[in-house]
């Protein structure tokens, strides 16, 4: 085999001629001297068609490859630069690298392979690059991976969610398909703008073909949906329904605390020290005490119920009628959403509006004007059995995926990553 095949084999490089290689002394690396091969020169890195020369170019560039062993590797060049009658004067494009990298191609698919797998200080240690490197590479890679693949191809049920991945109210709204349970969008914001630049990029022939949409009780998402995709089932999310049953009932207990307190600082003060054995109780305190340690024996449903939450779920029951009454309304709606048929269910929310609605609590009351303009769209859900399930799970990795994105300056290397893990085209490991 030729002394310039093996080397081209070594430095994982193709359509590349290595005219010599070397150890340097002063860089501590190998380096190799390359040139593209016949057919790839004065080509536009960005179309790629042929293109008369522009100048020689006059600067020397490195590119770092794959390391050998323990040493670094370097590959040099000058490129020249091309005049393109389209993207007018750039830099040729080189087949070791991509386009505004200086990195190779096989070293930036191991990085983005090694952020999959790997911490962020094991990644920078064992690379030698900075963490806005990686930012970069990732970038570039998922950019080189979507290249040619359309991901929204073949859409039929989505769900949309929003998720936060910084402080200072900084979102991403991600749709994911529900056929696959993969991330087949990502975008920054929590708008309509950010919503309907999906529909946009859809476009109208594949918005045509989705048949069911899901979603939480969000007016920015369903606004856009009814214009964009009116023929669509539009499905409320379960999940978010019965979480704000769950906010109304807090409201009251929290309500209900707060009143405890009052009386409790309405009543006389005890002298110091220890009380006596025969004192009287203080009702108010007791009551007020209670209400505090009753959260989670409110929220959680029946059959996962600890013997310590029971029973406090029966002393709320004695003591706090009002409470319990609401408690008694969280359930029922909560297991609506376990009716199989959808006529039954919809008997049953109508029943359950009508008792929100004369309660005489506040809080639902409140709750039944928004389940009753949602309530279209919740029969719909439990209709289809369609739930944002697959949109939260995807979510809960996200915010995993945040911590390994720490450090980065913008959101753009985070929904990469988010892609590279998530939507189904994992990078591969050069030469496997």
């Amino acid at each position: 085999m030729p002394t310039s095949r093996v080397w081209a084999r070594l430095l994982a490089v193709e359509k590349t001629v290595v005219e010599s290689a070397d150890y340097d002394p002063e860089k501590r690396a190998f380096v190799a001297d390359v040139r593209p091969a016949a057919g790839q020169s004065n080509r536009c890195p960005i179309c790629h068609r042929r293109c008369p020369g522009y100048d020689s170019g006059a600067r020397l560039r490195y590119w770092r490859g794959l390391d050998f062993g323990t040493t670094a590797v370097y590959l040099r060049a000058v490129p020249v630069r091309i005049r393109c009658r389209f993207h007018g004067i750039l830099t040729a494009a080189v087949p070791w690298a991509r386009h505004q990298s200086r990195h190779t191609i096989e070293f930036e698919r191991q990085v983005a392979w090694l952020v999959t797998q790997c911490s962020k200080t094991a990644i920078t240690e064992l690379m030698r690059i900075s963490w806005r490197t990686v930012g970069a590479i990732l970038t570039r890679e998922h950019a080189a991976l979507q290249a040619g693949r359309d991901r929204l191809a073949g859409l039929r049920r989505i769900g949309i969610d929003e998720v936060s991945f910084k402080r200072g109210q900084h979102y991403l709204t991600v749709v994911v398909d529900h056929d696959t349970g993969q991330l087949v969008w990502a975008a920054e914001g929590r708008d309509k703008a950010t919503v309907r630049a999906f529909f946009t990029e859809l476009g109208a022939r594949r918005c045509a073909q989705l048949t069911h949409i899901s979603a939480d009780g969000a007016a920015w998402i369903a606004r856009v949906v009814t214009e964009c995709c009116p023929q669509a089932v539009f499905c409320a999310d379960p999940f978010h329904v019965v979480q704000w049953t769950n906010e109304a009932l807090n409201e009251v207990r929290r309500s209900a605390w707060r009143d405890a307190r009052r009386q409790a600082a309405k009543e006389p003060k005890r002298s110091r020290g220890r009380p006596p054995k025969d004192a009287p109780p203080r009702p108010a305190s007791a009551l007020a005490r209670g209400l505090k340690g009753a959260r989670f024996a409110l929220a959680k449903n029946p059959q996962n119920l600890t013997e310590k939450q029971a029973m406090k779920l029966e002393w709320v029951t004695k003591t706090d009628p009002r409470l319990y009454r609401a408690y008694l309304l969280k359930e029922r709606l909560r297991l609506i959403f376990t009716l199989p048929d959808a006529a039954a269910a919809e008997v049953e929310l109508d029943a359950w509006i009508q008792w929100a609605r004369r309660c005489r609590i506040p809080a639902f009351v409140k709750l039944q004007r928004t389940i009753t303009e949602h309530k279209r769209r919740i029969l719909a859900a439990i209709e289809h059995g369609l739930s944002n399930g697959p949109v939260e799970s995807v979510n809960a990795k996200i915010r995993v995926i945040t911590r390994m994105a720490y450090g980065f300056h913008s959101s753009r290397p985070l929904i990469a990553l988010a892609m590279l893990q998530l939507s189904g085209m994992k990078p591969r490991l050069p030469g496997r």
